[in-house]
């Protein structure tokens, strides 16, 4: 669920911004996020502070890191033999990760479209 929060959220960001779109289903959560981040001037690229940057760049792996987390310990795809089982802490961080980088998207688009 903490990589279907911020999937929809990047889909809201992309959606509000007038002349974005997301492709549908074929976009990964990667690929959504820099939408989305690049449409907030979020993007790393865009700033040239390299304390931003990093903080960016960093946000940037978080949410591709919660998208492979999903793959490799959700049930979407089903596991094999020796299923990887989390503790407890790491859904709490996963979760707690989530929300914070939708509620930054969120605030981000908020403070563009009231400045």
């Amino acid at each position: 669920m903490a990589k279907t929060l911020v999937e929809s959220v990047c889909k809201h960001v992309i959606e509000q911004v007038e002349g974005q779109e997301y492709t549908g289903k074929s976009d990964d959560l990667p690929a959504l996020y820099r939408k989305a981040s690049f449409t907030l001037n979020l993007s790393p690229e865009q700033h040239m502070e390299e304390t931003f940057k990093r903080i960016l760049g960093g946000c940037s792996n978080i949410v591709t890191g919660l998208g492979e987390l999903r793959n490799k310990v959700g049930d979407a795809h089903g596991q094999g033999s020796r299923p990887i089982k989390p503790k407890p802490r790491h859904a709490e961080l996963a979760v707690n990760l989530a929300g914070t980088m939708a509620a930054f998207l969120i605030a981000t688009l908020e403070a563009r479209s009231h400045p």
